[in-house]
């Protein structure tokens, strides 16, 4: 955990303060205490196969090199298998960064280790494929656990002064799958999770929206992440864990987490969906630089 939050914190692209104030107070304080406290958060998570997050994006992998019949690599962008050591011996290949809200410091952190060049999708906030990856996966759980009269949609918070244009896909994303889902103004709304540090981020928070909605009279929520493909820390332990402690306490009785997107036939298929996209544009893009050969290696 420890070099893992190293490597992480470590990013200006996370991080905004200047690295003369914030690398002293980051290896002085901070990775000597949060560490230990997120250890403990992963042990309630940990699966016998290891992080829930890990292995949701190998499957994912595996099965969309399976729908596609082309080779698939995953990388984690902090951590093991690294982004550049995953590209070598590829010739032309398409990034997709798993994160479907553009933001500095997760699209455009990735793209700062790409040789340049190299294709890569910014955000999938309104592919079709994927609201209706997201859509599906709302309706399996519907029918599984029964309806509740609110939808919870909470995103990965950022802070406000920087997190403008991401909030606005956020929204967008949420507008379209409660559009998909024919749901009226009363029966969904928006939060953002993970706040960290003193700053301002992006309102309304996750956790305490859940104890005013419990207090409010809210009997049952659903929740569902739409900002993570795979589940993991933030979606299992965050929300499934202290947001649904958070809303029992306060008087709510039902709180139902719905599961990302992770295997689904339907997230696969986008998935490929966005590859197939990414290369039909590239294809047009080599043909006219080529006068017309239509060539496309990948």
């Amino acid at each position: 955990m420890r070099a893992y939050l190293a490597e992480f914190l470590s990013d200006p692209r996370v991080v905004k303060l200047p690295r003369w104030l914030w690398l002293p107070i980051l290896h002085g304080i901070v990775l000597r205490t949060r560490p230990a406290r997120s250890a403990e958060k992963y042990k309630q998570i940990w699966t016998a196969e290891g992080s829930p997050l890990a292995v949701h994006t190998i499957r994912q992998a595996q099965l969309l090199a399976e729908k596609t019949g082309l080779p698939v690599r995953y990388a984690m962008r902090y951590g093991q298998p690294g982004i550049r050591t995953s590209l070598l011996g590829l010739e032309d290949p398409l990034v997709i960064p798993l994160y479907p809200q553009h933001a500095q410091s997760t699209t455009a952190s990735v793209a700062d280790l790409l040789p340049p060049g190299t294709p890569m999708i910014e955000d999938f906030h309104d592919d079709p494929g994927y609201i209706g990856a997201l859509a599906a996966g709302v309706r399996r759980h519907w029918r599984e656990h029964g309806r509740g009269a609110l939808l919870v949609m909470s995103f990965h918070g950022l802070p406000k002064s920087v997190g403008w244009a991401y909030e606005t896909q956020c929204r967008a994303t949420a507008r379209l799958l409660a559009e998909r889902l024919e749901l009226g103004p009363s029966e969904w709304r928006v939060t953002f999770q993970s706040r960290f540090g003193f700053a301002e981020w992006l309102e309304p928070y996750t956790e305490p929206t859940l104890v005013e909605l419990a207090r409010a009279g809210q009997r049952r929520v659903d929740v569902v992440c739409p900002g993570f493909v795979s589940d993991c820390l933030e979606t299992l332990e965050e929300v499934g864990i202290a947001a649904r402690r958070a809303f029992l306490a306060a008087g709510g009785r039902e709180f139902y987490p719905v599961s990302c997107l992770n295997e689904s036939p339907d997230w696969i298929e986008a998935l490929a969906g966005l590859g197939r996209g990414m290369g039909y544009a590239r294809a047009r893009a080599s043909s006219s630089d080529s006068e017309g050969t239509g060539r496309l290696n990948r």
